[in-house]
């Protein structure tokens, strides 16, 4: 690896999914593109349904795509914090109304007066056994003015906002943190997995139009629905790409690794398009004659399970009031939308206009890992999408403490030599500061 790439800043996505675990090494390019540097991936074995269930299993698998993305690299980076996923059927969201009085009405609203009401919400009270994941403003409302996207700079004393709060099992996210620790790293941040998807699959105008992201993965199908550049909607279904596995393994009486197989090489979710005299023949345990199977029965298999999803993200669109907000339709990712039809049998069930999405839309064009524009990557990369935002974040507000401190400082030593107190003291205080917060990483 060369000296210039061995020192340039990047962040890592860690996607713990029920069927595999992929961990994404990345960087944002001079043009605030993304840059897939890295990646490395294992068979998942202790995730069930979006849940760790055996830690021992998950830890092996982590250490297993962390090694396999720092190897790729060729050179002595070595991983120290990743942006972590969460998903799973203990997902649930409330809506609530945050309010803060601000005590000084000659100065605007800032940054600090929304942070504050956000770590407001963070202290609600949730169901037993709960914890809040993230909190979402969806609409600011400044001294009674409501459908305000951004308050910064607005004049006012109250400030409210419509808050979309996700929460999630306290043990599940304990268990997810302890096997990122047993590994020997830490957590930048835990980030529900529908949110990183659509950072690699919408673009900016499809959020703001309305449309609504259905992620089919192998435990769990996630949905979230966005309308106006925010989060209006948010569910877990219970039911992905493994279920279908098991209604192919048990209605064609085969294995399970041939029923993925089956639904990976020729599955399709509309059984009309597939032909009668179409037919595979599958391996049978020792001692059984090969076993054949119809394609068309196989389509009818899936198109059965697929159906039942659909309706259930069907009646999700329904229930979340924005139904006739939705001008982009839907667009679906993750490993079950590479099954053929898979967008026409959603059309014809719900009406709304239908794509496949592809995390490329934000890659940058140096981006060379094969197949890593597959839908099944989205959450990963749409992880490290995530993780670049944090820090910028991060960045800003240490850049704004830093320039604070030292506004207040030149107040302090007005008439001395206040050049050369910014040329090396302050050099050395912003240097000190970055290198706690790396070392905090």
């Amino acid at each position: 690896m060369s000296e210039e790439r061995k020192n340039i800043n990047v962040v890592v996505g860690l996607d713990i999914g029920t069927t595999k675990i992929a961990c994404f090494i990345g960087r944002e390019t001079e043009h605030n593109k993304l840059e897939i540097l890295s990646m490395g991936r294992a068979e998942s074995i202790g995730v069930t349904r979006g849940v760790v269930a055996n830690l021992e299993q998950t830890v092996n698998s982590i250490r297993k795509a962390v090694r396999e993305a720092e190897d790729r690299l060729e050179g002595d980076l070595v991983i120290k914090s990743v942006n972590v996923g969460i998903a799973g059927q203990h997902i649930g969201s409330i809506q609530h109304r945050g309010m803060i009085m601000r005590d000084n009405l000659d100065t605007e609203v800032g940054q600090d007066d929304l942070d504050k009401l956000i770590e407001d919400a963070l202290k609600l009270s949730v169901q037993p056994g709960d914890e809040i994941i993230h909190v979402l403003p969806q609409e600011w409302i400044i001294d009674g003015e409501p459908g305000i996207k951004n308050p910064v700079g607005h004049a006012g004393m109250k400030v409210e906002a419509n808050l979309h709060v996700i929460t999630g099992n306290v043990v599940s996210a304990k268990n997810i943190t302890k096997c990122v620790q047993t590994v020997g790293l830490s957590i930048s941040q835990m980030v529900l997995e529908p949110l990183a998807s659509s950072e690699a699959v919408l673009s900016h105008e499809e959020k703001e139009s309305g449309v609504v992201l259905v992620d089919i993965g192998g435990g769990t199908t996630d949905v979230a629905i966005f309308h106006d550049d925010v989060i209006k909607h948010t569910a877990v279904i219970p039911f992905g790409g493994n279920v279908i596995t098991d209604d192919i393994k048990q209605g064609c009486s085969i294995l399970k690794k041939n029923a993925e197989q089956l639904k990976v090489k020729f599955g399709s979710a509309l059984q009309s398009e597939s032909q009668d005299n179409e037919i595979v023949c599958i391996p049978s345990p020792r001692g059984r004659a090969p076993k054949e199977i119809s394609l068309k029965n196989l389509a009818g298999i899936i198109q059965a399970r697929v159906e039942e999803i659909i309706e259930h993200v069907h009646y999700e669109i329904k229930n979340s009031g924005c139904e006739k907000d939705l001008t982009c339709g839907i667009v679906i990712t993750g490993g079950g939308a590479q099954l053929n039809h898979i967008t026409q049998l959603f059309e014809f069930i719900t009406g709304m206009d239908t794509r496949i999405g592809y995390p490329n839309e934000h890659l940058a064009s140096s981006t060379k890992i094969e197949g890593l524009t597959s839908p099944i990557y989205s959450t990963g990369i749409g992880l490290v999408l995530k993780g670049i935002e944090f820090e910028n974040k991060r960045d800003a507000k240490l850049a704004g403490l830093v320039s604070e401190t030292v506004e207040k400082v030149e107040e302090t030593v007005k008439g001395h030599s206040v050049g050369k107190v910014k040329g090396d003291f302050f050099k050395k205080v912003i240097d000190k500061t970055k290198q706690w917060f790396e070392e905090e990483d």
